[in-house]
């Protein structure tokens, strides 16, 4: 859903606004409600940042983060899952993670819902790039592929067996059939 908004709001005063459940996003000056996540989103959201996590946050690599509020570029989205490096992270003095992120992220993935729009997602995802992103990943549980997306290059659609791309600070060996997986309980 996407609301009309007075052309005098200006993201500062879009992040003034209370929180939206699902989260709202502010994009070319319009607020998009993002859909509300079903279950095979909650998974593969769960899954993904659940996997990160375990290789990445112990020897302090990396954080992934489902539905954290980035805010850059004019814009302020919630990608379905982001990963920081660790060094780019500004820890509060007590060790903390902040609430603020100002940042985009090091990775931007996005599960595409039965009903969302292909084409936002994917320009939120462009965005996250043209900023910095080393890579974005589109899943697309309906389709079983991923988009991978890198800066300055066309997307690559992977499938089955297929090898995923991770960011150079991480190492995670995963298939695209892996990450379908995770849709089934116990796998």
């Amino acid at each position: 859903m996407t609301t009309a908004i007075p052309r005098s709001l200006s993201l500062e005063a879009f992040l003034k606004l209370p929180e939206t459940q699902p989260a709202s996003e502010f994009i070319h000056g319009q607020i998009h409600e993002k859909p509300i996540p079903q279950g095979k989103h909650s998974r593969l959201q769960l899954k993904f940042c659940h996997t990160v996590n375990l290789v990445a946050e112990t020897n302090k690599t990396a954080l992934a983060f489902p539905e954290l509020r980035c805010t850059f570029g004019g814009r302020s989205i919630v990608p379905d899952a982001t990963v920081f490096a660790w060094e780019r992270i500004t820890f509060e003095n007590d060790g903390e993670v902040p609430n603020v992120f100002e940042i985009p992220p090091d990775w931007t993935v996005e599960i595409l819902s039965p009903d969302q729009n292909a084409t936002k997602v994917i320009s939120n995802i462009l965005h996250c790039l043209k900023y910095g992103t080393q890579l974005g990943w589109l899943i697309d549980p309906e389709e079983r592929l991923i988009l991978v997306f890198k800066p300055r290059q066309e997307p690559i659609e992977l499938t089955g067996q297929d090898r995923l791309p991770t960011p150079n600070f991480l190492t995670l060996n995963l298939t695209v059939d892996q990450v379908f997986g995770w849709l089934k309980v116990g796998q």
